[in-house]
């Protein structure tokens, strides 16, 4: 890819979906096959009223098919019951097609008839969900596939036994009663996840702190002021407009040394959907903490954390405390001393009494790198220009796996911003679709997240069905004069969901449940953060970080500069993902109903692991959308824990080369291929070789093992 990140926003012609226009003899597109480039989805000619009469035929041929199943006369068999798909994809696939397009562009590219609309189309869903697993005739027949089948394959077997499982886990088992109440709180529970999200998405786009007095940007380098100033030109406003996206606002509180709009913009950050207005998530928050402990214990569990991590590597809630308690006994010293070096910084700057908040670590944290490494982001973005970036990663994963990517015009996108590519593997067969989503806009959530719109799996025909995988970011945008220029960090978050888009590009498997990133949520984040590993290593850094203007390498002197500052606050970014861990398990290790005030609760559960100051009125569960909306709910620790793997095995590859094809190809053999179809602990040591420790990561991040209590 050559193309400037301005281009970027221009070259794709296909024109976005348009949701507002009303055609009597046109043809629902989701009704018709695709006839466009490897069967993607056809965004320009989807429109807003598509969609409700697709989702009503869909649920209607899936309960069509659900009753051919259940009055086959035939006896149950694996075949006949478990994976009775017809051979009419078209057909029977309805409502699989149409819920992947209306819910990826709920979280990347919504309006407010979107949003009305997912307020009508979810109890719908919700309701025939529940049919569906709730269906006695249907979960009889399982059942006796379970108990009686032939010899099954090993993906066969797994298939069988998480179906059945998965049919006990939504209620098969329970009375009338159980049921009946166990189908209220799923109504409940959908619709409330759905509230959380919008109301979400509302508030922190709403938010803006618009500066027309130059002096208001004070420390703030060229680049921020000049995105600030495109900001308010697209707003149709004079002078500077900063955000709660995170490449207005993390720069600001890192630059800035106006105090006074820090805390504006910390503040506004920390109390999203906690304000006396119809955003609110409180109690929302405290509702659907409550829906989910009653829905876990009325299935036999005594709290959703016990249910939850029945299906996780972790097993048990003790196993999870173990890890956290063993990262705080190891990184809090370092982590308090790391925040007293800075707080030291402050109070030198400023006077000794200088009472430091938490709006100042981003400033003084920046002014003590630059003391202690004379390193920063604005030193480093001319050289992470987002095109060269791009192909920096594209050209790594070819490094390491041999395949290849070519932008394909003729695929159709939901935004001109997005770009499609074709994925080629190493003998030149097509593997994937890879849709690219960079920047933030009005529509779309904060994060970044990689998301299928077609799954892996292998058709009734014997033909592998290759997947469309998407990844979703919110990168700094390009202004008039300059080109997208990321982060290091941004690097980091483009590798991180690039990593999960591998796993679903690679899949090949024969079941699409259990194919690429279908696996249990505390395996799902290693193949992510593995390849976080490669943004700071120098052999992959000089394959594409290149001044944009002079086309210089990036210099040695400064990539040793980025590997001494590699640990710089490492164990106060550990303990700060840790607090978010005991926040969640906190919540959700409850066996009462929790009725209390939620932001005291908040500030008591995660105590031991928050180092800074906890300002009155600020919130982090009212926009946790992870445990509250993004089924993270008692699986935050998944982050730490995949941590631990991914270091184990990034280890690996230090010890034979980080472009290692033959350790690249055993790890994509072992787990980016295999998805779920075993037990994540053996796909991990089919690759290692053993079981993981947390050696691997302690030594990475330069942390002592603490010594065992007696």
């Amino acid at each position: 890819m050559t193309s400037t990140d301005k281009d970027l926003l221009h070259t794709q012609e296909t024109p976005a979906p348009d949701i507002h226009q009303t055609d009597e003899e046109r043809k629902n597109p989701f009704f018709e096959p695709f006839d466009t480039p490897h069967g993607t989805y056809p965004f320009d000619k989807i429109r807003l009223e598509d969609f409700e009469p697709a989702f009503i035929e869909g649920i209607r041929r899936d309960k069509e098919q659900i009753d051919k199943t259940i009055n086959n006369p035939s006896k149950p068999t694996f075949d006949n019951t478990i994976i009775c798909k017809d051979d009419d994809p078209v057909y029977y696939g309805l409502l699989d097609r149409v819920s992947t397009v209306f819910f990826n562009l709920l979280s990347a590219e919504t309006t407010d008839e979107l949003d009305a609309l997912a307020q009508k189309i979810e109890p719908l869903l919700t309701q025939h969900h529940n049919d569906v697993m709730l269906n006695e005739r249907l979960f009889d027949r399982i059942r006796q596939v379970h108990l009686h089948h032939r010899r099954l394959t090993p993906e066969e077997k797994r298939l069988l036994d998480n179906t059945y499982e998965g049919f006990t886990r939504c209620g098969a088992l329970l009375d009338e009663e159980g049921k009946a109440r166990l189908r209220q709180l799923n109504e409940e529970s959908s619709m409330l996840s759905l509230q959380f999200s919008q109301n979400l998405r509302k508030e922190r786009k709403a938010f803006t702190l618009h500066l027309t007095d130059e002096a208001d940007l004070a420390g703030l380098p060229e680049r921020v002021r000049e995105a600030a100033a495109q900001e308010a030109k697209d707003e149709g406003k004079d002078g500077w407009v900063f955000t709660l996206d995170a490449p207005s606002i993390g720069p600001f509180m890192k630059y800035s040394t106006r105090r006074d709009l820090r805390e504006q913009l910390y503040m506004a950050s920390s109390t999203v959907c906690t304000h006396d207005n119809t955003e609110n998530n409180i109690e929302i928050c405290k509702r659907i903490v409550n829906v989910q402990r009653e829905r876990a214990q009325l299935l036999g569990y005594k709290s959703l954390a016990d249910f939850v991590l029945r299906r996780r590597m972790a097993s048990n809630v003790r196993n999870v405390y173990r890890l956290l308690d063993q990262l705080i006994d190891a990184y809090k010293p370092t982590a308090l001393k790391e925040i007293s070096e800075v707080e030291r910084l402050a109070q030198k700057k400023e006077g000794r009494q200088y009472q430091f908040e938490p709006w100042d670590l981003a400033h003084y944290s920046y002014e003590l790198q630059m003391q202690k490494y004379n390193i920063d982001s604005e030193m480093l973005r001319p050289y992470f220009e987002l095109s060269k970036v791009t192909e920096g990663i594209f050209g790594l994963a070819n490094r390491l796996y041999g395949i290849t990517f070519r932008e394909n015009k003729d695929i159709p996108v939901y935004h001109p911003d997005v770009k499609a590519y074709e994925v080629f593997d190493k003998d030149g067969s097509y593997l994937a679709v890879f849709y690219a989503d960079f920047h933030p806009r009005k529509g779309k959530q904060g994060g970044a997240w990689m998301t299928n719109f077609q799954g892996q799996y292998i058709n009734s025909k014997g033909e592998n069905v290759r997947p469309h995988v998407s990844v979703v970011m919110n990168l700094t945008k390009p202004t008039d004069s300059q080109p997208s220029l990321l982060s290091l960090g941004e690097v980091e978050t483009f590798l991180h969901e690039f990593g999960h888009s591998l796993h679903g590009m690679f899949a090949n498997t024969r079941f699409e449940s259990m194919s690429g990133t279908s696996v249990w949520w505390d395996f799902v984040e290693l193949p992510s953060q593995f390849m976080e590993n490669y943004a700071v290593e120098k052999e992959f850094l000089r394959t594409f970080a290149f001044h944009y203007q002079t086309g210089e390498p990036l210099p040695d002197e400064l990539i040793d500069r980025i590997l001494k500052s590699r640990n710089f606050q490492v164990a106060y970014g550990c303990l700060r993902q840790v607090s978010f861990c005991l926040l969640d398990m906190a919540y959700y290790t409850m066996r009462e109903e929790f009725s209390g005030d939620l932001i005291e609760f908040e500030h008591k559960a995660w105590a031991k692991a928050v180092l800074l100051p906890q300002k009155p009125n600020t919130c982090m569960t009212t926009q946790f959308s992870h445990i509250m909306a993004g089924g993270y709910a008692s699986g935050y620790y998944s982050y730490k824990w995949a941590e631990v793997l991914e270091a184990d095995a990034f280890s690996v590859f230090k010890k034979r080369g980080i472009f290692d094809r033959e350790t690249a190809q055993r790890f994509r053999d072992c787990i980016l291929s295999r998805g779920g179809t075993e037990h994540p602990m053996t796909l991990y040591k089919q690759f290692r070789g053993s079981e993981p420790t947390i050696d691997a990561l302690l030594r990475r991040n330069g942390i002592r093992r603490p010594h065992k209590k007696k």
